[in-house]
């Protein structure tokens, strides 16, 4: 029934423009096709079969060619691969723009401490971080940061005050060597009264020269020279070699030393009897005349020594306590032979007692004063 074969053949490949069937006899004729033929195609795919020997065919088999053109399909997939690298590059390029923008937002707090922090110099050393608007994660960054610009400031204002105060240091005895040499060369002098000029001026040079070595030895100390320890049997052997170096300044000031305790470890021996010099040399300056300096050494319970130069004499006011280690500091310039120390001599014990990985300490009450350093002796 060729009519409603063909009927039926139609229905089936309505909406398929790309596939066409071709039926031959057994004889080769043509007995269905749905298209026209095809117009030429870059590729095409077909499928030859043949069915059973068929009744409406006088029992002899069909040969049926199906062939597709893919041509549609292939403008489709162009198309969509057209679409889909638009999309890609246009997500790619959104996707980097947004994330930019997130990544500008995100580091827009750290931007803002990078800000703050280029402002600052050694005159905006005062200001601070403001934190307020950083987040909780950056919070503890802005707080060190704060804390390290308190101690640059602190360094710095040390650094300054230390200038001003060699300047003045130096300053006062210069004076006195420019004014004595252009009176001395105003007119003729006899050789007694040139020579008393001459040994002035050669004592404010002492002053001046010891002023210049202190301050190189603090240089020193401060960059961080190490100590050249050696094992001490008995540092009260140390000390008492210190006292017997003072022994004419004690007698002139009416002063005898006691030494009360022992120790012994690994020090550096000639910076430790400077560091006792130095604190012998205060106590004997400021102790009462008539009464007795004791040198402390004893080791506490960390294994640390302790060592300490007491005398009886005026106190110290609380308030100068904590400074009495810094350069020049003076803590009365009106007790008696202010004028002729330079105030470097408990900052020295302090460097000595940080070159020995120590610190130092003061006490001052009831008319007894004690000052020295705790160090860990080595093993």
């Amino acid at each position: 029934d060729m009519p409603a074969l063909n009927h039926k053949l139609a229905d089936f490949f309505a909406g398929h423009p790309d596939l066409t069937l071709q039926l031959l006899s057994a004889e080769g004729a043509q007995i269905y096709r749905n298209a026209p033929a095809p117009a030429a195609a870059t590729r095409t795919r077909t499928v030859t079969f043949t069915s059973p020997p068929m009744p409406g065919a006088g029992g002899a088999a069909i040969t049926a060619r199906l062939v597709l053109n893919p041509q549609a399909d292939d403008e489709l997939l162009r198309r969509l691969l057209a679409t889909l690298v638009a999309a890609a590059l246009v997500g790619a390029l959104a996707a980097s723009a947004g994330g930019f923008l997130l990544v500008r937002l995100g580091l827009a707090p750290v931007q803002n401490l990078v800000n703050q922090a280029a402002a600052l110099n050694a005159q905006t050393l005062g200001r601070r971080l403001d934190g307020s608007a950083q987040p909780r994660e950056l919070q503890p960054l802005v707080v060190q940061f704060n804390a390290l610009l308190e101690r640059l400031e602190a360094a710095y204002a040390h650094l300054e005050g230390f200038n001003a105060d060699v300047a003045h240091e130096l300053n006062t005895p210069l004076a006195t060597l420019i004014t004595s040499t252009e009176l001395a060369l105003r007119k003729k002098r006899e050789p007694d009264a040139l020579r008393d000029i001459l040994g002035s001026n050669l004592e404010d040079l002492h002053r001046m020269s010891d002023i210049i070595t202190d301050m190189l030895f603090l240089a020193n100390a401060e960059r961080g020279a190490e100590v050249r320890a050696t094992v001490v049997a008995s540092l009260a052997r140390v000390a008492a070699d210190v006292v017997e170096y003072h022994e004419a300044a004690l007698s002139e000031a009416q002063l005898v030393v006691e030494i009360s305790g022992d120790a012994h470890g690994e020090f550096d021996v000639p910076l430790v009897k400077r560091a006792i010099s130095n604190l012998l040399s205060n106590a004997t300056r400021y102790g009462e005349p008539g009464s007795s300096i004791r040198i402390e050494i004893r080791l506490d319970v960390n294994k640390h020594l302790r060592l300490a130069v007491v005398n009886q004499g005026q106190p110290v006011a609380a308030a100068d306590l904590p400074r009495i280690f810094d350069r020049f500091y003076r803590a009365d310039p009106s007790r008696s032979e202010s004028h002729l120390t330079h105030g470097l001599g408990l900052s020295i014990v302090a460097a000595i007692a940080r070159m020995h990985r120590g610190t130092t300490f003061a006490q001052s009450s009831g008319g007894q004063t004690s000052i020295g350093f705790t160090v860990p002796v080595a093993a």
